[in-house]
């Protein structure tokens, strides 16, 4: 998950007092800048910390001195900025942080995302999006509704290399086998992880020919994981740790569900499910992404392609679930791992009643 800048000026002075960037990463962001030649002075560096990182710490690093002697350029833009990404504690839990710099180089060369500029031992240094991160309320606005469409039908059809097999079923059950040896037997209870095998294996046997497609899919489309380019209105989806083949209706509900996320908000881990996208949302969305080849959709194939994405909202509610439980036993960041996966799992169980009765 990812982070958006702070604007505050005083907050900026106040947290770049204290910066976490270890003297590994500052000595490769001063042989960045020694580079560039109008950085004058390549240890005359800014840190700010950046906000609403769940797995990482995030950090703007900037400097402001040209090669005029100006303390900063005439226009935001042109001040030389990086984004460093320092590693957060139990990842290797969740996802191969190798595979995921091979995913990252990947997508830079397909021009779809931040150039790798570096790397030290527990994180690395990547170009910085002159982009605005989108915000909760976005995600509900139709036109950019639509660009996040139309640029997701592109993320799915990327040719990526590795093999095209799906990974949703093998992850959650190697999550769940995580979950029940890091929780407590009362634990394991609260959130029924004893009953979860069985939904897992039943979910699989009743989707293994529900698949609308298969494509490299981003598996956390959540609002800070989108940039906007506002004089362009071109997107830019980043951050791909979870990233992987997968059933396209899953992330397309992973999405939908996020709509219910404010990480920005006094209570970031509480979720509000009456921002989940309504039928006519979901249809307007759906045909914008069908629609990304330039043919119409009919109205059948928009239709099959809701009713899978309905169902797959069961396995998106189990992985953040899981996600949670897990995170609570090895991050420190400031969230309330396991009340978001309570609400999480309460989805799950509501959802799958809902979809028995219906």
């Amino acid at each position: 998950m990812v982070a958006i800048e702070n604007h505050s000026q005083g907050q900026r002075a106040a947290e770049a007092a204290q910066p976490r960037i270890p003297k590994e990463a500052r000595r490769l962001l001063h042989e960045i800048a020694a580079s560039w030649a109008d950085v004058t002075d390549c240890r005359a560096l800014q840190v700010i910390p950046l906000k609403g990182a769940m797995t990482n710490e995030v950090y703007q690093v900037r400097w402001l001195n040209g090669a005029d002697g100006e303390a900063k350029p005439a226009r935001e833009r042109d001040v030389r900025k990086v984004l460093v990404r320092i590693y957060g504690d139990g990842v290797e839990l969740f996802f191969d942080r190798e595979d995921e710099v091979r995913t990252f180089e990947c997508m830079s060369r397909h021009g779809q995302g931040p150039r790798l500029l570096g790397r030290f031992p527990n994180g690395r240094v990547e170009e910085f999006i002159h982009a605005r991160t989108l915000s909760a309320p976005d995600l509900r606005d139709p036109e950019i509704s639509a660009l996040v469409a139309s640029k997701l039908r592109e993320f799915h059809n990327l040719d990526m290399p590795g093999p095209k097999s799906v990974l949703i079923w093998d992850r959650l059950k190697n999550w769940l086998k995580t979950a029940r040896n890091l929780c407590s037997s009362d634990e394991s209870k609260e959130f029924r992880l004893g009953s979860l095998e069985n939904e897992i294996a039943a979910l699989e046997k009743e989707f293994s020919g529900d698949y609308y497609g298969i494509g490299f899919c981003h598996n956390d489309l959540q609002y800070g994981n989108i940039m906007i380019d506002e004089e362009t209105n071109m997107l830019t989806i980043i951050d791909y740790e979870y990233a992987s083949f997968n059933p396209v209706a899953y992330d397309i509900a992973n999405h939908f569900c996020e709509m219910a996320a404010d990480y920005h908000s006094e209570k970031p881990h509480i979720l509000d499910y009456s921002k989940y996208p309504d039928t006519g949302e979901q249809k307007r969305f759906v045909k914008t992404y069908l629609s990304n080849s330039g043919d119409e959709p009919d109205a059948e194939e928009v239709e099959n392609l809701l009713q899978s994405i309905e169902k797959y909202t069961l396995a998106s509610h189990l992985v953040w679930g899981l996600w949670g439980i897990i995170s609570d036993h090895v991050n420190d960041i400031d969230f309330d791992y396991k009340e978001y996966a309570r609400q999480r799992f309460e989805q799950y169980w509501q959802k799958k009643q809902a979809l028995l009765t219906s």
